[in-house]
């Protein structure tokens, strides 16, 4: 037994021994010298934005033109967007995806800060990158978790509270002035790494800018901020221009455009070719570009010359005629089976080449920038002519598409001749009101693709002005927000409450801060 013993003894020390030389200089031995143990921030820029655009594009498609009436998904069932009736579980989709990108935008901006080589111009991108995804969040649900949010990995943090939308806004706009600061003659960065740049600092630094005075547009109707809101936009466009550099032409937009290499692929990929022709385009929208004659209706799948069956923006003529289908109609009653309503019923659908079309990838454009400015200087907070801006607008958003229009021979010289002869022309004499709305129907048309600002700025402005079919529900009122995901109540019940409270009741008409009066 002793001897036993003594055998069980010298194993465990022969044991020991082994396993002290196996673990001594573990972590050296198992670093790869040639390469940096943690993520650079090069490394981490291009997947977050290609992420963040995937949650943008597919919900751009399924909710957001629905409601808008871009599309009409013909369904009779229950939960159907375009009626203003839809499940709550849609809310999980943008409201995980996003703050899961918000780990990667904060961790970006930490490790261009903490490495060795310092680099001002990744932080700078991601602060104007988490300001516009936190907009999109909070514009879509109102009161969110924002100064404890993505704290769970690094303190625990498992049930953040819920911010007000002022104090996330206010905070937004010390992000982006910091932005501004850090893309000052900031450093380089890798070229590769920037799918909507390219590695240009300075138009980043635009974007940021340009940002800016959508955000600060977007809560201009609030009292308790207007005077400060003005302010602002006035010395960011006017008295200190050149200190806020702001996107000036189509060449400088916002755009993630997809080339199909790599991981730069559409998400719309992602949905069934069947599936993505399945919605129907909206009357409100295919019908006003036929009144016109937009050229945008006739965008030839690439290049120029005679225009294919679908076009750039899955639009495709039935037999000839270009028509839609009424949104919010009765269910039951589909419109697309009532000849009388068209010249046909094969109404007009999306195509599949806006699955592939590279400027999908929309984030922010000049036409959105000249449509702002147009608003400002209509309510007198800018210098400028209204007029000149609105004009501006209607040509970059054309231009966007069709770099090379107009085309002399279709007897449409420039902007001023095209929109008088649509009748959309500017009117000096016309109300206020009536030049709102013509300011924000061609804005709504530069917002094609762009997430959900179509959204967002109809709660805002109520602009365009949409038809109302007889089948919505919502008391016939256009949403106010997306519900919180339901898990929420569950996992963090005590600050959903909290945000209940402050906010209102979680239901689609309860709305946000900037939309109360």
């Amino acid at each position: 037994m002793k001897k036993t013993i003594n055998k069980i003894i010298v194993a465990i020390v022969l044991f020991s021994m082994a396993l002290a030389s196996c673990t001594k200089d573990f972590t050296e031995i198992n670093t790869d010298p040639n390469n940096t143990p943690k993520s650079q921030p090069h490394q981490l820029l291009a997947p977050a934005l290609v992420g963040i655009m995937g949650y943008n594009m597919l919900r751009n498609r399924n909710f957001n033109n629905e409601l808008m009436q871009v599309t009409v998904n013909r369904n009779d069932g229950e939960g159907t967007v375009f009626r203003y009736d839809f499940r709550s579980n849609w809310s999980d989709y943008l409201y995980n995806g996003w703050y899961l990108e918000m780990t990667n935008l904060k961790d970006l901006y930490k490790i261009a800060k903490d490495t060795p080589t310092l680099n001002k111009s990744y932080q700078g991108i991601s602060l104007i990158l988490q300001s516009w995804v936190y907009s999109l969040i909070t514009d879509t649900y109102g009161d969110v978790p924002y100064f404890h949010s993505n704290l769970a990995k690094d303190s625990l943090l498992f049930e953040p509270p819920f911010d007000k939308q002022k104090d996330i806004y206010l905070d937004i706009f010390k992000k982006l002035e910091e932005a501004n600061t850090l893309l000052n003659g900031g450093p380089a960065i890798v070229a590769a790494s920037d799918p909507v740049y390219n590695g240009d600092i300075a138009k980043w630094r635009k974007f940021g800018n340009t940002l800016y005075l959508r955000l600060l547009l977007r809560i201009s109707g609030k009292a308790e901020v207007a005077d400060m809101v003005i302010a602002k936009i006035k010395e960011i466009v006017d008295t200190k221009a050149s200190t806020y550099p702001k996107i000036a032409k189509n060449d400088e937009s916002a755009i993630l455009r997809w080339t199909g290499q790599g991981p730069f692929v559409s998400p719309y990929l992602s949905v069934r070719e069947q599936d993505f022709r399945a919605p129907s385009l909206g009357s409100f929208f295919i019908e006003h570009l036929a009144v016109w004659n937009d050229p945008r209706i006739n965008i030839p799948v690439y290049g120029t010359g005679t225009p294919t069956k679908t076009n750039r923006w899955g639009i495709a003529p039935s037999q000839g005629a270009y028509v839609g289908v009424p949104s919010g109609y009765l269910p039951g009653q589909d419109p697309g089976q009532k000849a009388s309503f068209y010249s046909n019923t094969n109404n007009s659908g999306a195509g599949p080449s806006l699955m592939t079309e590279p400027l999908a990838g929309m984030i922010l454009n000049f036409a959105e920038v000249n449509f702002m400015y147009a608003e400002a200087a209509l309510k007198g907070w800018i210098n400028g002519s209204p007029k000149t801006f609105y004009e501006n607008g209607a040509d970059a958003s054309i231009k966007l598409w069709l770099p090379n229009w107009p085309d002399t021979s279709t007897g449409v010289h420039n902007i001023q001749e095209f929109l008088a002869a649509a009748d959309i022309d500017w009117d000096d004499a016309a109300s206020v009101d009536d030049k709102m709305e013509r300011i924000h129907l061609q804005k709504y048309y530069a917002l094609f693709l762009t997430d959900m600002q179509q959204w967002f700025e109809y709660r805002r402005t109520g602009h365009p002005t949409l038809p109302k079919g007889p089948g919505l529900r919502n008391g016939g009122v256009m949403p106010a927000r997306m519900t919180y995901p339901v898990y929420v109540q569950s996992t963090n019940p005590t600050n959903y409450k909290l945000a209940l409270a402050e906010q209102g009741p979680d239901h689609i008409a309860t709305q946000v801060w900037w939309q109360k009066p």
